[in-house]
């Protein structure tokens, strides 16, 4: 590139990294900017050739992510215990790791661009953005955070076909409309046949949106006549840094039963209580610190579900035991008659990735705790409700609130600890990303988070009584029940894996087109 168009893709590179910033939740929220955001990145990915687009590549996704997971530098900081000059190399590299993919996404689709036609690139380039971010949601490379579909959670009424292809219909979507308008801006291209595209993008677009809103009106009705529990939450607002002294746990119980025999004094009365994640911060088998839950559950007649650690033997004969971030559920009576763990551990924080291959990271493993993998079956059963539960930031896959729907659940419940994140722009995005859980598989989801945000949010992905941050809060709400599985359990989540082998497939094309014209 000369000096001038040097410029002109940095200028383009801080263009779309600012209107995504601006489109997503927890920046602007200004949804309308999304189906542009991408476009100036997309114009340097036709342009540009191999090394320029490594580079404006990983500039865009760098700057993208570094907005989106600021917010790590608190949770290493004041944590973790990490002073800023690694902190901040913590946040740059996994921002590097993050953009890789977008340099894939780059390169793939300026291959694309030069094989194929532009009718063919409307539909193969937003296929490459969804196939991307469902390796990024597999299990070893696991941190599928904010991707573009989950802009539209802002606006439920646009959002509710995310019940047949899930939030990756909605991010491709969003890649259908960048693609377009890019296809039409590129220097050198033909006009006519681009403009011809806005037939059957209109058209895809008009379905999606006439879809949205009749599923608005026929839910609306459903969920009048659907059956409804009253749960209860406890948003404790209890300090990390008080919650696991052993001085303090007598006074956060404490804190919690005071909040809930407030809450049961509410009409209609709460047939579950929901505590947040580590909410009791001690193995809940025969601990004193059971009494007075037995208690409070025992006068009001009410089930409790709360989050705990949880330990067991294993069954190696070695004496190890293994440790679990868990969910008990307790009956009226106070005892535990059901347990479910967390399947999908943070990297890093509950589990250190291939550490039985790399020997040395084995002090890391001791500093972040090696946990187990719970299992998804059999969900918890309360009064009317099987109970899906998702731990923390479970919430962020979809498959496992699927898996949990397809197992029986008929209701999901996000137990969560946001403290970690501080006052920063990531619980905003959390909700986002559990609403969609909602609109996916058509299931109210009480969220209880320790800071917040907790509240419910029912099948259509609306938010309601969501409290404050950091403060303590109670509320409850009759939550509706819903039975049946939508289009994306029953197959749609297939949606993002075919993404991925129509990329494989074109891309093999695109490599043989290219050898025949070298000959």
């Amino acid at each position: 590139m000369s000096g001038v168009a040097t410029r002109n893709a940095v200028l383009l590179s801080s263009l779309s990294i600012f209107l995504l910033w601006l489109g997503m939740p927890g920046g602007g929220g200004i949804w309308p900017l999304l189906p542009v955001a991408c476009v100036p990145f997309l114009l340097i990915v036709f342009q540009g050739n191999r090394k320029q687009l490594v580079v404006f590549s990983m500039l865009v996704g760098t700057g993208h992510f570094l907005l989106q997971l600021y917010w790590i530098v608190f949770v290493l900081g004041h944590y973790g215990g990490l002073p800023l000059f690694a902190s901040i190399p913590a946040l740059l590299l996994l921002s590097m790791y993050m953009a890789c993919y977008f340099m894939m996404f780059g390169l793939l689709a300026n291959r694309f661009f030069h094989s194929f036609s532009p009718s063919l690139c409307l539909w193969l380039i937003p296929s490459i953005w969804v196939a991307l971010d469902w390796i990024r949601s597999l299990p070893e490379s696991a941190f599928p955070w904010m991707d573009l579909g989950y802009g539209f959670a802002q606006v439920p009424l646009l959002c509710q076909s995310a019940d047949v292809l899930g939030h990756h219909g909605l991010t491709f979507s969003v890649l259908l409309m960048n693609t377009f308008f890019s296809l039409l801006l590129v220097p050198g291209s033909e006009r006519r046949p681009v403009v011809r595209l806005a037939v059957p993008l209109v058209a895809v677009l008009c379905t999606l949106v006439l879809y949205s809103g009749l599923r608005w009106q026929q839910l609306e009705k459903c969920l009048q006549d659907a059956d409804v529990m009253t749960v209860g939450i406890v948003q404790g607002n209890v300090s990390q840094e008080q919650k696991w002294k052993p001085a303090e746990q007598e006074s956060t119980v404490k804190s919690y039963v005071d909040q809930s025999r407030k809450l049961m004094g509410s009409k209609p009365r709460p047939e579950l209580l929901v505590w947040p994640e580590t909410s009791l911060p001690f193995h809940p088998v025969r601990h004193p610190l059971l009494i007075p839950i037995r208690d409070l559950l025992e006068q009001e007649h009410v089930m409790l579900m709360a989050g705990a650690p949880w330990y067991e033997k294993g069954t190696s004969g070695n004496n190890q035991f293994l440790f679990y971030n868990s969910s008990v559920l307790f009956n009226s009576n106070g005892d535990i008659v059901a347990r479910t763990s967390k399947s999908q551990l943070v990297p890093f924080g509950e589990y250190v990735p291939f550490a039985e291959l790399i020997p040395f990271v084995a002090p890391l493993v001791e500093a972040v705790g090696n946990f187990s993998r719970g299992e998804i079956a059999n969900p918890p059963a309360c009064k009317k409700a099987r109970i899906g539960v998702l731990v923390c930031f479970e919430s962020v896959f979809a498959d496992i609130s699927r898996k949990w729907v397809d197992a029986g659940a008929n209701l999901l419940v996000n137990i969560t600890n946001d403290a970690w994140y501080g006052k920063s722009s990531a619980p905003h995005q959390s909700l986002a990303m559990t609403r969609l859980r909602a609109v996916e598989t058509r299931r109210s989801v009480v969220r209880s988070a320790n800071t917040g945000f907790s509240g419910f949010i029912d099948p259509m992905g609306r938010v309601f009584q969501v409290s404050s941050l950091f403060v303590p809060w109670e509320g409850s709400q009759q939550v509706q029940i819903m039975e049946g599985r939508t289009i994306f359990v029953r197959g749609g989540y297939l949606f993002a894996p075919l993404c991925f082998v129509l990329t494989g497939l074109f891309f093999i094309i695109a490599i043989i087109k290219k050898s025949d014209t070298a000959q």
